[in-house]
């Protein structure tokens, strides 16, 4: 399994929630991101398919780079958007794309 990289969290958000950042440190990161049911590949693969359903564009940068780290290459995740696509949507599909282009071009 490929190491799992924790989300830097800001002192800010710290200060304001310090439950929720507890909780997404130790609960999410920290026990469910590291279950072996499923491998952090998948687990990324999986996240990132989410957040392209639901729009949530705020948090996938991360996650794409997660997916990198965790084994998925960026051709995959452009076929896994492409795919979505005809399931959630053009134009979600599209926002998502334009979020992976600009991730994988700041990491290369």
């Amino acid at each position: 399994m490929h190491k799992l990289i924790k989300p830097s969290i800001g002192k800010e958000l710290r200060e304001l929630a310090p439950a929720f950042v507890k909780y997404s440190e130790d609960v999410l990161f920290g026990d469910v991101w590291r279950r072996e049911n499923l491998s952090l590949r998948d687990r990324s693969l999986i996240t990132v398919s989410a957040l392209v359903s639901s729009e949530n564009l705020n948090q996938l940068n991360y996650h794409l780079n997660l997916a990198k780290d965790n084994g998925l290459t960026e051709e995959e995740l452009i076929e896994a958007i492409t795919h979505l696509s005809f399931y959630v949507g053009w134009p979600r599909a599209a926002s998502a794309l334009d979020v992976a282009m600009k991730a994988f071009h700041q990491s290369s």
